[in-house]
């Protein structure tokens, strides 16, 4: 099997165990080899034939603060929401909040592939006593959706928002005005 090598990669691991087992000289061994004085040095002092990993020694966000990437990451283990999902969820609270930012966030902590359907968040999470119970979970559930869920496909709008601002545009395709059929108070 072949060895992967980085792309400005000029020695591979057999020349630098050779490079690392030879007595001739900086110079004789950089000539033979067709690579830098400094590099066969390089090798010569290293006691392996791998690369030194590079970046950052500590992964860490140069956008967020330590206490914004915990909000992120309890906020995703509490939820277990999507990617865009999350993104629309946090914007109010961390406004300098990205896409790239957060899915950079959820990968540095190990949690950037959840993904959670209704059926996961209602039926599967819980137990239920009666179909009553769950009939009523599941009418929350749908409510919390369409009342406070922002969808990517609505540009960060929710369902009723989207709604709205539709009825307000072309009043004429609606039979009622969907700002009375709003829960709350008056329901």
């Amino acid at each position: 099997m072949g060895q992967i090598l980085h792309g400005s990669a000029r020695t591979t691991a057999a020349v630098r165990r050779a490079i690392q087992h030879s007595q001739e000289s900086l110079i004789v061994l950089s000539k033979r080899h067709g690579i830098n004085p400094k590099t066969v040095a390089k090798w010569k002092r290293r006691t392996s034939v791998s690369d030194l990993p590079t970046g950052p020694k500590d992964a860490k966000s140069t956008t967020l603060s330590m206490e914004e990437e915990a909000i992120i990451v309890a906020f995703r283990r509490h939820t277990l929401l999507p990617l865009d999902d999350c993104l629309y969820a946090l914007q109010a609270t961390i406004p300098h909040l990205t896409r790239s930012s957060l899915h950079r966030c959820l990968q540095r902590h190990g949690i950037s592939r959840l993904n959670r359907t209704i059926k996961e968040a209602t039926v599967k999470r819980y137990h239920y006593d009666s179909h009553a119970q769950l009939t009523a979970h599941l009418h929350d559930f749908i409510d919390a959706y369409n009342y406070g869920r922002r969808l990517k496909t609505l540009k960060g709008l929710t369902p009723f928002e989207y709604i709205c601002k539709i009825w307000t545009i072309e009043p004429d395709r609606f039979t009622l005005n969907p700002t009375h059929q709003m829960p709350g108070l008056n329901t």
